[in-house]
């Protein structure tokens, strides 16, 4: 039996969604427990053998500064969901909750792996293979250096082999070309660490790819820092918007667009449904010493509920175990990648 603890009362709609995917999950995995973390007065409209409510009394808002959420609403359903994991209660948390709050609180409580400075946000994001890129980081961390971009791969690399089943999936780097001499110094001194560690077996590195390689499934895993990352993030999202309007509205408009539009409806709706980003909610806060996942604030119960399955997907298959393993294998690598540089003139003694 895995348990899953769930903060019911984040995001944007709180108990009403949360609650909602929660009962679906249950109906459709008989190896699940739910720990429902929230207001008990908010979370009685779910009544079921393998769900208990954990009382919290507080709520993380969507705009609570850090600061807050961290120091002052210490009995938070956000904070009690991950101490569960902390615990040993669950063996995952998940949030809608407000994306820097859970990555503090979850920074503090459960703390990092050994050789991971920064966790990161990795998710999937839909390719024309019929598969998904994992891309990280999704905004956890704005600014990065080389060193995090290296154990960003490690990690992702891990996640991979626990999704597809996969001990040796393809790196990329993100730049904005794809030769050795393209990108910034942070990004060029990235590229000989990845080279480095796929030269050395820890990785399987491909090289440097572009922006349309994430859609075309170039490599199973794309690697760029949290600001580039959540804006590639939420291009998608806003493709697949796009594509979902489209269908609703243009193909009401005459006769002709009608009769084209049933048609062409098959093909656009299955493209509609490729592109759902509610199907790949569920990013992972890698790096840490516990599962943690997080949901799109605004998700609705379908997206909401393959935010839980994938968490679900996590424990299951022993991710944590997995990245702490990979994490350790490269770990000579990643101490190397993180001395500083001798000064040209100790360098020759």
């Amino acid at each position: 039996m895995i348990t899953l603890s769930v903060d019911c009362m984040g995001g944007d709609h709180g108990p009403r969604v949360t609650l909602d995917a929660c009962r679906r999950f249950l109906e459709r995995h008989a190896d699940v427990e739910l720990l429902l973390v929230g207001r008990p007065e908010a979370l009685g409209g779910l009544v079921h053998a393998r769900a208990r409510v954990v009382a919290a009394s507080e709520l993380v808002s969507m705009d609570d500064p850090v600061e807050v959420a961290l120091r002052r609403k210490k009995d938070s359903s956000m904070r009690v969901a991950i101490q569960q994991v902390k615990d040993g209660a669950a063996a995952a948390a998940v949030s809608a909750g407000n994306t820097g709050a859970l990555m503090a609180i979850a920074r503090y409580l459960l703390k990092t792996v050994e050789g991971i400075d920064r966790p990161a946000i990795a998710t999937q994001m839909p390719n024309a293979r019929g598969g998904a890129t994992t891309v990280l980081d999704l905004g956890a961390n704005v600014d990065c250096t080389a060193e995090h971009l290296l154990q960003f791969a490690v990690m992702g690399s891990a996640l991979v082999s626990v999704l597809k089943g996969d001990d040796d999936p393809t790196v990329g780097l993100l730049n904005i070309g794809e030769e050795v001499i393209k990108g910034n110094e942070v990004i060029k001194k990235a590229g000989e660490l990845l080279r480095s560690a796929g030269n050395s077996g820890d990785l399987n590195f491909f090289g440097n790819v572009e922006g349309n390689d994430i859609f075309k499934g170039t490599t199973d895993i794309v690697v760029c820092d949290g600001f580039v990352g959540n804006v590639a993030l939420k291009t998608s999202e806003g493709l697949a918007a796009m594509i979902g309007e489209f269908l609703k509205t243009e193909f009401s408009r005459n006769i002709f667009t009608k009769m084209a539009g049933l048609m062409a409806y098959p093909v656009l709706s299955a493209l509609k449904k490729r592109m759902d980003h509610r199907r790949y909610n569920g990013a992972a806060l890698l790096g840490l010493r516990g599962l943690v996942f997080k949901s799109h604030g605004s998700a609705d119960a379908l997206a909401f509920e393959y935010a839980l399955k994938r968490a679900y997907d996590a424990a299951r298959n022993n991710l944590l175990a997995r990245v702490q393993a990979r994490i350790a294998h490269a770990a000579p690598l990643l101490a190397a990648a993180a001395q500083p540089d001798l000064p040209a003139a100790a360098s020759l003694d």
